[in-house]
């Protein structure tokens, strides 16, 4: 990027919105909202709670992280719209309930963001990530009386993402393998307690992973207990493995929101084989399903 234009890319960095166009913008958005909540309006969006809304929100939030990893600005304009909407969405449910509005949740969320960035809006100073998230911490715990560090983790975060806050909350006091290499061998050990309920004596059989070997069903286990005891030990090893992503720093929600990502493209690459050659994938043995996973790995590998 030649230099004058990158002088003038940061010169335009945290230059706010024209309030001249984002204010009637903003408005008329919240008019359209009161007037689909109003007796006159949809009868679906008269009927939501805050209750209710809850499932739309999740939904468009994983819509948005989909739009960010797909690189579509427009698609990220699209789902941005829809997260915004369910703020104000919530926001006026709870003005019609008599509980609070939008202007309460803007100056919350102002006065939050000023609070704890005294390096920026105080006299603190912070020269680098480290010093800064020092400085949210501090702030925070002042304002949130809290008896557990593991408090304030929210309950309904996807549990993978949430072993990697549990842990790393942890481990600012201290409670952590010293060296994070060590987690091998604590999943080692979950795998093989994980066996001993699957496998009789524990052992797992050696059976390399082929397509041309004969397919056997897999039977349920009836046994309520043994099948609640299996159940612990898979939580067990995919704590381990969480722990293992937070301690190389990687995101282990992102990453298994990566491999499925692969695992379905590639698996519609097999679709798309098929139909091409007028077959569905219910006519393909499990070789010529493998054969096209491949063929579509080495495609994507090769660029």
């Amino acid at each position: 990027m030649p230099v004058n234009s990158e002088t003038n890319r940061r010169a335009e960095l945290g230059r706010p919105p024209d309030p001249d166009t984002l204010g009637p913008a903003f408005r008329r958005l919240c008019e359209i909202v009161a007037r689909l909540r109003s007796p006159t309006g949809c009868p679906w969006d008269r009927e939501q709670t805050l209750e209710t809304i809850k499932p739309c929100t999740l939904e468009e939030t994983y819509e948005l992280l989909e739009a960010i990893d797909s690189g579509d600005d427009e698609s990220i304009v699209e789902e941005l719209g829809d997260v915004l909407l369910q703020v104000v969405l919530d926001a006026q449910i709870g003005a019609d309930e008599g509980r609070f509005c939008l202007n309460d949740v803007v100056e919350c969320l102002t006065d939050k963001l000023v609070r704890r960035h005294p390096h920026v809006f105080g006299n603190a100073r912070a020269e680098s990530i480290e010093e800064v998230t020092h400085h949210w911490r501090a702030v925070k715990a002042t304002e949130k009386q809290r008896n557990s560090e593991l408090d304030g983790i929210p309950k309904d975060l996807p549990q993978l993402a949430r072993t990697a806050r549990i842990t790393g909350r942890a481990a600012k006091v201290g409670y952590d393998f010293p060296h994070r290499a060590m987690l091998f061998d604590k999943l080692r050990e979950e795998i093989t307690e994980l066996a001993c309920e699957l496998f009789p004596g524990g052992s797992i059989p050696e059976m390399p992973a082929r397509v041309d070997a004969q397919a056997t069903p897999d039977e349920p286990v009836r046994d309520e207990a043994k099948r609640e005891r299996i159940e612990n030990e898979i939580g067990d090893v995919l704590f381990v493995v969480s722990n293992i992503a937070r301690r190389w720093q990687v995101n282990p929600e992102e990453a298994l929101r990566r491999s499925n990502r692969k695992f379905s493209r590639r698996f519609q690459a097999i679709e798309r084989h098929l139909a091409a050659q007028g077959r569905s994938i219910n006519e393909a043995t499990l070789i010529e399903m493998e054969e096209c996973y491949q063929a579509e790995k080495e495609r994507e590998k090769s660029g």
